[in-house]
């Protein structure tokens, strides 16, 4: 579903802020993995999921998604096999514009555009249902305007947004960061049930360590552009924060000053 291969990032090449944020990273997603990501500040989380994403080109290697060669396609191109939840909720919908006309952007993606719109009765009744099954009472203000809600009522929002079109691949940056504890649950738990319910392929990069052992089916810890530990099957089901610190720095890594150990 995902393979990327020897992928290299150089940020700011021959200054002396030159920065290395990806060396020869290689890593295959097969149909319905969930994938988290985990590392310390400046490992390299970030930056595999924008250069997966298509958001500035790579130095080197190979990025396929469900078999095709994106590598050297733009962002929008590529959005086509993509869904995407960002850490700040202001960011995957359009403020001005209400809850259903969002998700009918999101419902019609890579559909052929006409001069013709309009939500159809059948698209607002789906509409609803699904908001419904968020327990956010978005369901009764399809017609607000999406600038209204709180912040994880947005994520919500987005996260269904993301959704909607059951892509190739789903990419969560960090996407409860920004919100406070009783949220993150709230969307965390709900990121879970539209993974499995929809069988999505998701790549989800987290700061916090209980959140990366318990979601998902493979983990991997980065460290200076590469990846460190990889830990999968009944080894990540057994696997506890303080095994996860030991291999790390078996492997050479170190947590000292890093907020990650906070979580």
């Amino acid at each position: 579903m995902l393979q990327v291969e020897n992928l290299t990032k150089v940020f700011n090449r021959g200054t002396v802020n030159e920065k290395t944020a990806l060396s020869a990273v290689s890593l295959r997603l097969d149909p319905g993995d969930f994938i988290t990501v985990i590392g310390g500040n400046g490992a390299g989380k970030s930056t595999l999921l924008n250069s997966v994403a298509g958001v500035f080109p790579v130095d080197g290697g190979r990025i396929l998604l469900d078999g095709h060669d994106v590598t050297r396609l733009s962002e929008h191109r590529r959005a086509q096999y993509l869904g995407r939840v960002f850490q700040d909720p202001m960011m995957g919908t359009a403020a001005d514009m209400n809850i259903e006309e969002n998700l009918a952007l999101a419902y019609r993606r890579g559909q052929h555009r006409t001069l013709k719109w309009g939500v159809t009765g059948a698209e607002r009744a789906k509409y609803k249902e699904l908001l419904r099954e968020l327990d956010l009472g978005l369901e009764n203000r399809m017609t607000d305007k999406v600038g209204l809600l709180s912040g994880g009522q947005r994520q919500a929002l987005t996260l269904l947004m993301a959704t909607l079109k059951a892509p190739k691949l789903l990419l969560l940056d960090e996407h409860t960061a920004a919100l406070d504890p009783k949220t993150a649950a709230k969307v965390l738990s709900l990121t879970q049930k539209l993974i499995e319910e929809n069988h999505l392929t998701t790549l989800m990069v987290t700061h916090n360590m209980h959140d990366a052992i318990r979601l998902g089916n493979r983990l991997i810890m980065m460290n200076e552009g590469k990846i460190a530990v990889e830990i999968s099957g009944a080894q990540k089901q057994s696997l506890h924060r303080a095994d996860l610190i030991a291999l790390f720095e078996k492997s050479g890594g170190a947590l000292e000053n890093d907020r990650m150990l906070l979580s």
